[in-house]
């Protein structure tokens, strides 16, 4: 008998698009799992049925007693290694022990009914995510593909993608792909926004015009500041050097305390766009500046309004730490820094006093990081009638903190209740879609 799990896409036409020889897989099965869709286009089948529903680690358990002596098959919608079921078994049971048939993918056929190539498309899926962060992942990209849920709709999107100015794409949504109801079509983002779509539904993005790039070390003037005290930014020679001592990679977390402008924040993730920003700013002045700034540069992070370290409990744990402002409470806000530091982070305090070097310096070492200093003082160049003078800037100093890595390894840390990005296994972003069916058939609610 063949002992491996048999895990078999389909498309919207269910059984009479699958070969003879996966049908026969099927009518063989002894034990035949899906979700509730799947298993409706196989009525007369004579084995057991089970349903593919969170929690998720049940089922498999399920699986793996009944793969001892009977045949399993597991129905999937699409490719089911693509957002899919796939994956989720084969990481339980080892490549081995897993065969995977895959149907058309959904974003092959809406790509297919656009006319579209999608070799160079960026595809996201928004199913069972939070859309938050959409807009630095798809900003510059010509061509993008985004699988939806019945929260991130079609015209979720478009209205997301509007407050950020988004209007040089287009969309085309495809419908029920493969079914006698499919509908696809090409929309406007504004004409998009209240039009009510079948839930099961892939969006495509097309560029319709180029924009603006922002390459590291955007001019100090094309923030938004508060006016008359312009300045308060932190200066674009501090800021590229306050994010190289950073050292940021993808996917990490980045407490911004004193984000004022929100400078910082937005080169950081202009030039790490899966960073995950939480900022922090006390005065509500330079707040609405800094959410004029996310919508130009497109930079969609979590931004609030309070004085450190209130608030930062509602943060999770950070990989790195930029301290702007402390509001008198250097001390103290280190302490609750560096006790929610990830191993290896490292936390940059711009300091413009001599006392603000000596108590970050200090409280750092007792602390147990490794701390670094840097004296920054650069001048900028100045037209004085036909001549060119040179007109210096405040001194700086940046005052690093490392925390030793345990292992290469960083954890995930706790949960966020501000931003939401599942990554764990065992979640409910796991469905039996695999990318077809538009990837909503989801057995288990988040």
């Amino acid at each position: 008998m063949d002992e491996r799990i048999w895990v078999i896409g389909l498309g919207d036409d269910g059984r009479r698009g699958l070969t003879t020889d996966l049908m026969q897989r099927i009518e063989e099965a002894q034990l035949l799992v899906g979700g509730e869709r799947h298993l409706a286009f196989f009525p007369e089948f004579k084995g057991r049925k089970l349903l593919w529903k969170s929690p998720f680690a049940q089922v498999v358990a399920e699986i793996a007693k009944a793969r001892l002596d009977e045949r399993v098959v597991v129905l999937a919608s699409g490719d089911p290694l693509f957002y899919g079921v796939g994956t989720y078994l084969i990481k339980s049971f080892g490549a081995d022990s897993v065969a995977v048939c895959p149907h058309l993918s959904s974003v092959q056929l809406a790509f297919a009914r656009a006319g579209e190539s999608w070799q160079d498309a960026r595809i996201l899926s928004l199913h069972g995510r939070a859309m938050a962060g959409l807009a630095q992942k798809i900003d510059g990209t010509a061509k993008v593909a985004l699988l939806t849920d019945a929260v991130n709709t079609p015209g979720a999107i478009a209205q997301y993608l509007l407050a950020y100015g988004m209007e040089e794409y287009e969309a085309f949504v495809a419908e029920n792909l493969g079914g006698s109801d499919e509908r696809t079509g090409w929309y406007r983002l504004v004409d998009m926004v209240n039009v009510v779509f079948s839930p099961l539904n892939v969006v495509l993005l097309r560029q319709t015009a180029s924009r603006l790039r922002y390459p590291l070390g955007i001019l100090d003037e094309e923030f938004a500041q508060r006016k008359p005290d312009r300045g308060l930014i932190t200066k674009r020679e501090i800021r590229v050097l306050s994010l190289a001592e950073l050292q940021l990679s993808s996917g990490d977390v980045l407490w911004d305390i004193g984000a004022c402008t929100g400078s910082v924040s937005i080169e950081a993730i202009l030039q790490t766009p899966d960073l995950r920003v939480f900022a922090i700013e006390k005065n509500p002045a330079d707040l609405v500046n800094l959410r004029a700034n996310q919508v130009k540069f497109r930079t969609d992070f979590v931004a609030v309004e309070g004085k450190a370290p209130q608030m930062l409990d509602e943060f999770p744990d950070p990989n790195a730490v930029f301290i702007g402002g402390s509001g008198g409470e250097l001390v103290e806000l280190l302490e609750l820094c560096v006790a929610r530091l990830r191993p290896g982070g490292r936390i940059v305090v711009n300091a413009a006093t001599l006392e603000t070097v000596y108590h970050a310096y200090e409280t750092m070492k007792r602390l147990g990081l490794q701390v670094s200093l840097q004296l920054v003082q650069t001048a900028r160049s100045k037209p004085i009638l036909n001549l060119t003078r040179f007109e210096g800037m405040n001194p700086v100093y940046l005052v690093t903190g490392r925390a030793i890595a345990a292992d290469s390894t960083l954890a995930l840390g706790s949960s966020d209740p501000l931003y939401t990005k599942i990554v764990h296994p065992d979640s409910s972003e796991i469905s039996m879609s695999g990318g077809g069916r538009q990837a909503m058939d989801v057995a288990g609610n988040l």
